[in-house]
C-alpha cells in the first residue's frame, strides 16, 4: 500500500520516469543487494535521462535542420575537401556558441556545406543550446509576411533569443534595400549576444556585392565577419558522386541479370 501511494506522489509531481524506475525495483529482486544510495542513485539518473532525452528532442525539433541525421562523428575528412579534423574538434565543445562568435562555411555546391552546419547545430541542441535553421531567401519571406500580419516583433524576438542562428543558402539573390535592412536588423539584434553560422557558395570576399546599399552592406558584413571563424570546403560535389554511384550499382545489377 505504502509503494502505491508513493508511486502515485511521484506521478502527480511529474516524475514518472523516476516512477517506472521505481516500480522496477520493487519488482526486481536484484536491486534489493543494493545500498539505498545506489537505488536513489538509480532513480535519480533515471528521472534526469528522461528529461534530458526530452529536451534534446525538443531543442532538434524546433531546430528544424535541414538534415535531421547531420552530425560532427559522421563528417567526411576525405583529403580532397580540406576539412581540418583539428579545426572541427576545436569547435566541437561550442564554446564559440558561449563567446558569440560566428561561424562561415563556403565552398562550392555540392561539398557539404549544408550538413557541416546541421552537424554544428545537431551538437548545440545537444549541449542544450536552442538552434534555429534558415534558408536565407526563406527568412526573409517570413519577415516580410510578419510585417504584414502584425507578428514582427514577435518573430525578431524569436530570432533574438535563439542561441544558434544557421543561415543557409546565402548570397543565392541579390539583397534589395528592404531585405538589406531586414537582414541587419536580424544581425544587430543578436551581435555580441548570439551566434550565427553562414552557408554558401560565395566567397566572403563577394558578399558586399550581394547588398544593393553598400551601407548595410558593410553593417550587416563587420558584424557577421569578423569575429567569426571559417571553412572553405573543396573536392567534387558529393551529391554527383552519389548519383554516379547509385547509376553504377544500378548498372552492375542489371548486368548480373
Amino acid at each position: 500500500m505504502l509503494n502505491n501511494q508513493t508511486l502515485e506522489k511521484l506521478v502527480s509531481m511529474k516524475l514518472s520516469s523516476m516512477g517506472r524506475e521505481y516500480r522496477r525495483q520493487l519488482e526486481s529482486p536484484d536491486t534489493t543487494a543494493l545500498s539505498f544510495e545506489e537505488r536513489f542513485g538509480m532513480l535519480v539518473d533515471a528521472e534526469w535521462t528522461s528529461r534530458h532525452n526530452s529536451r534534446l528532442t525538443k531543442l532538434l525539433r524546433l531546430a528544424n535542420l535541414r538534415i535531421q541525421g547531420a552530425c560532427l562523428e559522421d563528417l567526411d575528412y576525405d583529403p580532397r575537401r580540406k576539412l581540418d579534423r583539428a579545426y572541427v574538434a576545436r569547435l566541437a565543445d561550442g564554446t564559440w556558441i558561449k563567446e558569440h562568435r560566428n561561424l562561415i562555411v563556403t565552398g562550392a555546391t555540392g561539398t557539404g556545406k549544408t550538413y557541416l552546419a546541421c552537424a554544428f547545430g545537431n551538437s548545440a541542441c545537444r549541449q542544450g543550446l536552442k538552434t534555429k535553421y534558415y534558408r536565407v531567401n526563406r527568412l526573409l519571406t517570413d519577415l516580410a509576411i510578419s510585417r504584414g500580419d502584425g507578428s514582427y516583433n514577435r518573430l525578431m524576438r524569436e530570432l533574438k533569443k535563439t542561441d544558434l542562428l544557421i543561415l543557409d543558402d546565402w548570397g543565392m539573390a541579390v539583397l534589395d534595400p528592404v531585405s538589406g535592412r531586414d537582414l541587419l536588423e536580424v544581425v544587430e539584434d543578436r551581435f555580441g549576444y548570439r551566434s550565427t553560422i553562414i552557408s554558401g557558395q560565395l566567397p566572403v570576399k563577394e558578399w558586399h556585392e550581394l547588398f544593393e546599399d553598400s551601407t548595410v552592406a558593410d553593417a550587416v558584413l563587420d558584424r557577421l565577419v569578423h569575429n567569426a571563424y571559417r571553412f572553405e570546403l573543396y573536392g567534387p560535389s558529393k551529391r554527383a558522386l552519389n548519383d554516379y554511384q547509385d547509376s553504377n550499382s544500378d548498372g552492375d545489377i542489371a548486368n548480373a541479370n
